[in-house]
């Protein structure tokens, strides 16, 4: 994300001076250290993310590219919020300007999330900002057990929530559903914007 913070307080896998963050670091140094914490072989992590050890590999190393659905597995087999493969320290203030940031793309559809703000210790809530054009919706599997997802859409339109439940939304419309049941964002219209908050209960 794009953050202008104290030059003492820059977190780590971001650039002072207001650059951008490299989300490939960031997913590295986050991944080997949560995987040392539960005590996993990066062959087992795999086995049980359902994904191939060398893209493990790839992403530990920083030489592969993070998509949203193998960060939500590794998140998932791991036990954390999807936030925490994404972790920096916070700075006193941040700010995050639209368009940049630690940008995570979709494998399957014109979909990305952007990790805007990450909960507080004591606090069980992340917020993101997704961007999404039309074409292939983007279908995500059960998250952690206990995942809410709200839902506000602030330019464009979507089909948003369970499959069989999906909403169409505009600009100022909210949804509430259980993420840890399969749910589904699809874009209407081009250039389109919304704010979601994942929260843990």
């Amino acid at each position: 994300m794009n953050a202008a913070v104290p030059n003492d307080a820059v977190p780590n896998g971001a650039a002072p001076n207001g650059a951008a963050p490299n989300p490939k670091e960031l997913v590295a140094a986050s991944l080997k250290r949560e995987r040392t914490r539960v005590g996993l072989s990066i062959a087992e992590l795999a086995r049980r993310a359902g994904i191939g050890k060398s893209t493990l590999s790839q992403l530990e190393s920083g030489d592969g590219n993070p998509s949203v659905e193998t960060l939500w597995a590794l998140s998932t087999a791991l036990g954390v919020q999807f936030s925490a493969l994404l972790d920096a320290p916070t700075p006193r203030v941040e700010v995050v300007r639209f368009g940049g940031g630690a940008v995570i793309p979709a494998a399957n559809a014109d979909y990305s999330t952007a990790l805007l703000s990450t909960a507080s210790p004591g606090s069980r809530r992340d917020l993101y900002l997704i961007r999404a054009e039309p074409g292939k919706p983007r279908i995500s599997a059960p998250h952690s057990r206990g995942i809410v997802e709200h839902v506000v859409i602030t330019a464009g339109r979507a089909r948003v929530g369970p499959p069989d439940e999906a909403v169409e939304l505009g600009p100022g419309d909210y949804i509430r559903y259980a993420g840890d049941a399969e749910h589904v964002f699809d874009a209407l219209e081009p250039g389109t914007v919304a704010l979601l908050i994942s929260e843990a209960f």
